[in-house]
């Protein structure tokens, strides 16, 4: 009976700490529960806040806590919106959230907040909220001081703004490229529309006077802010209307002004200076300080400077009270003016250049020799930036972007094989070398040449029939067949030896993109073929004509390579000693003939009262010997006597559009003139 009496007790025992641990266990499973309910209702707090979804953010909140302070989820999700939209809030960062429990089925939970918006960073105190269980699930208290710490029922937030003008910029005498300009622009006030058919019939008499359609007018003017006496901006006008003009618009329609980027000089300056454009999202995430009211460089010269010409505007982000005192400081940002940038171009000059390349596919380039910076950069065709600024029309835009002779791109930029010109550099390679001298005569007979039979089918080629060629003559007359002679007799190692004393595969200091020189897609010559028509500016080189002018410099410089530039005032930068004194200025004195005598190729600059020296060439483009192929026509020439200039001319497809001689008359008068 005793063993029975002790199993039952036994039993008894195990049974409650049974029912024990099952009771710890709930409690337990509960508990967990729990926790993961209030962590889940403090993510969805600070997800809706980082997102800046205010709507399921204020659904958050309790009702009574919006009765309380007589407002709504509907009001406070508005005031949120207003507030950091307000100041600019582009990116909202909840850190240190910490969750701690108070009486009951009530918690606080605490956190801070960084802003970033476009005046800077906003990194607030610590903010508190209450947090309690309503039935299932969780509810927030409401209150202003969840906006920013220190906010009162009666609070508002305002930004006060200091703005900034974007910086000019100007060419080398102080004139204009870029500018901030008031232009007219094309608004409709609907009050004056009139209704119905009368209505209908304004708003298409002014679709048809600005060519803006009637869709997007309307939508215009369906926008909710739009009342009968207010003014409705439509275009902003590029070309400027007449009193006239004003005094007969179509009913409804009315002139105001706004300010926007000018480029006084248009295509001429379009490729160098770029343009400006409206901030998109992709920008904003680069640069959180931008907001989609501002104005950012888009290309050339107005991306590569955009934060020196933008500056910063000023503001202050204030909290203040119902009388209008300033309760805190939320941010204060400093106003930072915008940078003049000025250039080392010649406005005057860059036009002359671009109305001679005559709209056809064409380059100019002009430097100082001494100094290395660029007088022109300019090329043809191109596209109007002010159109880009103001909003291009969709058909404009596609007349662009469908032209096959290429309007954006920047040709003084792109590389080409240099042609003929690059015979000075062979010429003072040999010179160096001692296997060209200023006395050797060379017979050469007819106007094609192979070296063996081992070339096959491939010739090298001339154009004028010169039994005896010295060095002058050959430059003169730019002999191929000589140049191709000289290059075997000095072979691949010395030859190319004297090429990498150039700026082959340098990378120019320059605001702009200018891919490197190069000499050939290897690290040797495949042939000998390759490298005599290398010698003569074909073959795989590959140089933009800012970068042949550079390389060209040395021939007004005793040698050395004067580096461009294109901002003024900047330090000369040189590479000395790429070829010798004595064969930079022998190849320079041969070219003067080129200019002065009747039957050089460029007599038709000659001027008695200036010494002009030039080398002219063609790059022929074409897939197999015995065919006409594409020529790129080159000039390249420069001021001897004074040394204030040299130049470079590529026109494109010469047999249709020109030789690049024929493109610099102009140009070169202007640059006499003004450069002596």
């Amino acid at each position: 009976m005793a063993g029975i009496r002790n199993k039952k007790v036994i039993i008894g025992v195990v049974t409650v700490g049974i029912i024990a641990c099952s009771v710890a266990g709930y409690f337990v499973v509960k508990d967990q529960q729990e926790k993961k309910k209030v962590s889940s209702a403090v993510d969805k707090y600070t997800a809706a806040l980082t997102k800046q979804d205010f709507s399921k953010y204020s659904a958050l909140f309790s009702e009574k806590s919006f009765a309380d302070l007589a407002t709504t989820k509907e009001d406070v999700a508005q005031r949120y919106t207003n507030v950091f939209t307000g100041i600019g809030v582009n990116k909202i960062a909840v850190e240190n959230v910490s969750t701690n429990k108070k009486e009951g089925d009530s918690y606080e939970i605490s956190y801070e907040l960084k802003l970033d918006t476009e005046f800077g960073e906003i990194t607030t105190e610590k903010y508190t909220v209450a947090m309690n269980k309503n039935e299932t699930s969780y509810s927030f208290d409401w209150k202003p001081s969840l906006l920013f710490p220190e906010m009162e029922e009666d609070d508002t937030v305002k930004v006060a703004t200091d703005e900034v003008a974007r910086g000019e910029i100007l060419d080398r005498n102080g004139v204009k490229l870029a500018e901030n300009y008031d232009y007219q622009q094309l608004g409709i006030t609907t009050g004056q529309l009139g209704e119905g058919a009368e209505r209908e019939q304004n708003i298409q008499a002014i679709s048809e006077k600005f060519s803006v359609s009637t869709e997007i007018i309307n939508e215009k003017l369906n926008q909710a802010w739009v009342k009968e006496d207010l003014f409705v901006p439509i275009k902003t006008l590029e070309n400027e209307l007449s009193a006239a003009e004003v005094a007969s618009l179509p009913a409804g329609a009315v002139i105001g002004r706004t300010n926007q980027r000018h480029y006084p000089f248009g295509e001429a300056t379009a490729h160098l200076l770029g343009y400006v454009g409206k901030v998109s999202a992709e920008d904003i995430e680069k640069n959180p300080e931008l907001s989609e009211n501002h104005s950012i460089g888009k290309s050339g010269l107005e991306a590569a400077f955009d934060e020196q010409l933008r500056g910063k505007d000023g503001a202050s982000i204030d909290i203040v009270d119902k009388d209008g005192l300033v309760k805190k400081t939320l941010l204060k940002a400093e106003r930072i003016e915008p940078a003049t940038i000025t250039l080392t171009i010649d406005s005057e000059a860059q036009k002359i250049a671009y109305d001679s390349l005559g709209g056809k596919p064409a380059t100019a380039v002009i430097s100082s020799p001494k100094t290395g910076e660029l007088l022109v950069a300019t090329g043809a065709p191109s596209y109007n930036p002010n159109k880009m600024v103001l909003g291009i029309s969709e058909a404009d835009y596609k007349s662009y972007a469908d032209d096959t002779n290429l309007p954006f791109m920047a040709r003084f930029a792109n590389r080409y094989a240099p042609g003929s010109t690059f015979k000075t550099i062979t010429a003072a390679i040999g010179l160096d070398s001692g296997h060209i001298t200023t006395t050797e005569e060379r017979n050469i007979d007819g106007l094609k040449w192979q070296k063996d039979e081992s070339w096959g089918g491939f010739w090298t080629t001339r154009v004028k029939e010169t039994p005896v060629v010295d060095l002058k003559k050959a430059l003169v007359y730019s002999d191929n067949i000589f140049f191709a002679q000289k290059s075997l007799e000095m072979g691949e190692e010395v030859f190319r030896n004297g090429l990498n004393k150039f700026i082959f595969g340098e990378e120019l200091d320059l605001p702009i993109y200018v891919e490197p020189a190069s000499i050939s897609n290897e690290a040797t010559f495949n042939s000998e073929i390759h490298l005599a028509d290398t010698a003569y500016g074909q073959g795989e080189l590959m140089i933009s004509p800012i970068s042949q002018l550079a390389m060209y410099s040395v021939f007004m410089n005793d040698g050395a390579i004067v580096y461009p530039q294109i901002v003024k005032d900047q330090e000369v930068k040189t590479k000395k000693d790429v070829v010798s004194s004595d064969a930079a200025n022998t190849v320079l004195n041969d070219l003067i003939d080129s200019v002065a005598s009747p039957e050089g190729y460029v007599y038709s600059l000659n001027n008695p009262d200036f010494t002009l020296a030039a080398k002219t060439g063609t790059a022929e483009i074409k897939e197999k010997q015995d065919t006409l192929g594409t020529e790129n026509s080159f000039l390249l020439f420069f001021d001897v006597n004074n040394r204030n200039f040299m130049g470079l001319i590529m026109s494109e497809n010469s047999r249709d559009n020109g030789t690049a001689t024929e493109k610099a008359g102009s140009l070169v008068q202007y640059l006499e003139q003004h450069y002596k």
